[in-house]
This record gives structure tokens, C-alpha cells and sequence, in this order.
């Protein structure tokens, strides 16, 4: 299959990682502290009591990490910025240090011929802004098209793409509904609130961007699953299509057509959201191109007397450690259906990977075929919707370093590099050398 698989000149193969999941120095050179520093540091919210306060100590660690990535020839790197390291109260006072080491991160990339894809947010709020009201409060919204207005003004000149959100479904729904993640909320007209926001201040931050640097690609980040009803039966049918509203057209439709999904706000009465005049169009200024997070579909039941109506079915399959099942066909399927109803004018898998058992017994590598028969299922995916008229121009591994992930804490392994992380070790995997491979088979970087 590897032989046959042949992406378009250009096509660009990267990793990604996330500030909060590898950075540590959580209080180093005036860093701010974030939600995701106090929700890890409150008992009970993280598992074995883990936080993100060393992680993967790419803050100290970074030039070994660049070295890493240019022996396995990636073209392309997607990180994320910790908002509290540029303004450690969320807005106000400006944290020279912060933007200092985003740029020698930058420039590393760049002088090892790496092109930097740039998140501005994943998820680490600082702490002070939650303090206000956080999503659920207008003002952060301003707030963040502030804080893409410096980091723009000081790297956009360097940088690729710009990504202003990373899964705003996630932050919403997980962090403000069921609080399984940073604030830890459990409340729906909060987490209505908070997805509203969030998607203003994307809207917000694409113009301040393009602003600051007009010719800089600009996008957002959705993560998106298909979904699949148990049966042909009317009632899992329109399960399956409630579930697809809440989870991805709640987020594609205002981005895309300006408008939430009629069906999703009448569920919602009068939990809708707090929509002020122009902010549609705002959410709805063009972007440069869709980032796809993609890892799983969801295979739903109707389940009347239940709130929400609906269950998630587990059919018959591989599934990873963190109970995903394993489903390649799903990315094909969910970058057709965008380019059909969404016509961005380009899209990139901006994250896709998997956790498995990985055990490092001394070795000089750490074995890990599952993931590696993942990668090549999944590029193969790609490589269909190619074929088929998707304008897919790029794909970066989720991870490239085992990481904080997140509520699991250290308990899940992402990475193609293993990390050690009593010693700070990276010991590559043999989906590393996998990888390496394959990019050189692709024509390089």
C-alpha cells in the first residue's frame, strides 16, 4: 500500500503537538498561570493526580526537539502558543519573555527548514480571564483578538499558517458541560455561552491577523466525526443526525454559512446562544483553509427518557487505549462531506494518531506496529479523498512526543517518540522510522 500511496508535489507532512502537553515551565520567566495549571493542580481532575508543570520540557528542551524533527524530514510543524506566557493575566501587561521564546522556537524551525503552523489557542485560557467570566464572558473574545494581534505583529512574518482555535467543540462541550476538562463547568447555557465565544473570537482574530499580516493563510481547527446510526431505523437515524449537529455542525455552520444549525438551536429553547447583531458575519469572515482533527467515528442510538436522547453504540473493531475505535474509512468519508457542504478552499489534517500500550525495555527503539498500520490506513484515507477532489494539502501526526493528555494525565502514548519521562529521554518508535520513510518515499520536504 505504502508504495502506491503518492501525494501531490507539494503536499506537506508535519507533527503536532500542543503548549500545555510538552512545554512544562509552568512558572518560568513570567508565565502566567492557566486554567489548565489549576484544574491539574485540583485533587481528583487529572489521573494519578498528574499535571503539565514538566511534561515533555520542550521550553528547555526545544533544540533537541527541532533536531528531532529535521532527522525525521518533516516539512511542516504545528504548535501552540500559551496565551499566559505573552499575557500573563490574559490581557494588560505584555510578557517580553514569552514572545522572546515563541520566536527562537520559530526561527529554530525555519533554520532547519521546517515551516511553522501556529496555534493560538489550545486550550490553556490564563487563569485570570477564568476569573472574569472566562468564554462564557464577551469580553475574552476581545481579549483574544488582542493577544493575535501582538504574537502576529512579532512572528507572522515567519510563520505559514495560522490556526486561531483548536477544537472550540472541545472546550465548550468538555470543558463547560460535562467538566471533564479545564474550567471543569457543568452547565449548558455556560458551555452555549463559551461556544459562541469562542467562535466570535475566531472571527475576531482572523481580521486581526490579516491585519497584521495580509498574506499569511489563516484557519481554524475543528475536531469532527462522522456519525453513524445503529440501524436504518428512523429513530437512530435522527439520533445520529442530533449528534452530528451538536458536535459538528454546531461549529461548521456558523464558520462556513453564517448561521447555526436550525435544528440545534430549537433543541436548545432558551439555552441558545447570546447572538448580537453582526456577529455571524463576523464568525463567517472567509477563511484560507479547514484544519481536521480527526480519530474516531461515533455510532449512535436513539435512547428515548434518556437526556440526551441518544447512546453511543461500540461496534465490533480495533479500538486504541483510550477506548477510540480505530476507523480509517471515517477521515475519507468526513473530508468528502466537508468539501461538499463546506467548499473550504483548503483543508489539512492538523491532527491524527493514536494511543496504544507502548513499553520501552531498554531498547534503542520502542516497538509500536499498531500505530504504524494506523498511519498508513489513515494516509491511505487521505490519499481516497485526493483522488476523489478534496483540496487537501497537508497532514501533521498527532503526536510527535508522548505528552500531558490532558484529564488521562501521562496514562495514554500519542507520540511516534517515546518519552521517558523520569529522564526526559525521547527514544524513537518504530512508527518514527515508519514515518521517516515514508516522507523521504514522498520526495522529502
Amino acid at each position: 500500500m505504502t508504495a502506491s500511496m503518492k501525494f501531490p508535489p507539494g503536499f506537506v507532512w508535519g507533527a503536532a503537538t500542543a503548549a500545555y502537553q510538552i512545554e512544562g515551565a509552568a512558572h518560568a520567566d513570567g508565565k502566567g498561570e492557566s486554567i489548565w495549571d489549576r484544574f491539574s493542580h485540583t485533587p481528583g481532575k487529572v489521573q494519578n493526580g498528574d499535571t503539565g508543570d514538566v511534561a515533555c520540557d520542550h521550553y528547555h528542551r526545544w533544540p533537541e526537539d527541532i533536531a528531532l524533527m529535521r532527522e525525521l524530514g518533516l516539512a511542516a510543524y504545528r504548535y501552540s502558543i500559551a496565551w499566559p506566557r505573552i499575557f500573563p493575566a490574559g490581557r494588560g501587561a505584555l510578557n517580553p519573555a514569552g514572545l522572546d521564546f515563541y520566536e527562537r522556537l520559530t526561527d529554530g524551525l525555519l533554520a532547519a527548514g521546517i515551516q511553522p503552523y501556529v496555534t493560538l489557542y489550545h486550550w490553556d485560557l490564563p487563569q485570570a480571564l477564568q476569573e472574569t467570566g472566562g468564554w462564557a464572558s464577551r469580553e475574552t473574545a476581545t481579549a483574544f483578538a488582542e493577544y493575535a494581534d501582538v504574537v502576529a505583529r512579532r512572528l507572522g512574518d515567519r510563520v505559514a499558517g495560522w490556526i486561531t482555535h483548536n477544537e472550540p467543540a472541545v472546550v465548550a462541550w468538555l470543558g463547560n458541560l460535562s467538566g471533564q476538562h479545564a474550567p471543569g463547568t457543568r452547565d449548558l447555557p455556560t458551555a452555549v455561552r463559551v461556544a459562541h465565544h469562542l467562535l466570535l473570537s475566531h472571527g475576531l482574530a482572523v481580521a486581526a491577523l490579516r491585519a497584521a499580516n495580509p498574506h499569511t493563510p489563516v484557519g481554524i481547527t475543528l475536531n469532527l466525526n462522522p456519525m453513524h446510526p445503529a440501524s436504518d431505523s428512523p429513530a437512530d437515524v435522527a439520533a445520529a443526525h442530533a449528534t452530528d449537529g451538536f458536535q459538528n455542525r454546531w461549529f461548521l455552520d456558523p464558520v462556513f454559512h453564517g448561521h447555526y444549525p436550525a435544528d440545534v438551536l430549537e433543541a436548545l429553547g432558551p439555552a441558545g446562544p447570546p447572538v448580537a447583531p453582526g456577529d455571524l458575519a463576523t464568525i463567517a469572515t472567509p477563511i484560507d483553509f479547514l484544519g481536521v482533527n480527526y480519530y474516531f467515528r461515533q455510532v449512535v442510538a436513539a435512547a428515548p427518557g434518556n437526556d440526551p436522547p441518544y447512546r453511543m453504540v461500540e461496534p465490533e473493531g480495533e479500538y486504541t487505549t483510550m477506548g477510540w475505535e480505530v476507523y480509517p474509512d471515517g477521515l475519507r468519508e468526513m473530508l468528502e462531506r466537508l468539501h461538499r457542504d463546506y467548499s473550504a478552499p483548503a483543508y489539512y489534517v492538523t491532527e491524527s494518531g493514536a494511543a496504544f500500550p507502548d513499553v520501552f525495555n531498554g531498547d534503542s527503539r520502542v516497538h509500536d506496529p499498531r500505530r504504524q498500520a494506523y498511519l498508513q490506513a489513515h494516509f491511505a484515507a487521505a490519499a481516497q479523498a485526493i483522488a476523489a477532489g478534496v483540496p487537501l494539502r497537508g497532514y501533521f501526526v498527532w503526536s510527535l512526543l508522548d505528552n500531558f493528555e490532558w484529564a488521562y494525565g501521562y496514562s495514554q502514548r500519542f507520540g511516534i517518540l517515546y518519552m521517558d519521562f523520569p529522564t526526559g529521554r525521547r527514544i524513537w518508535k518504530d512508527s518514527a522510522h515508519w514515518y521517516q520513510e515514508f516522507i523521504a518515499g514522498q520526495g522529502g520536504r
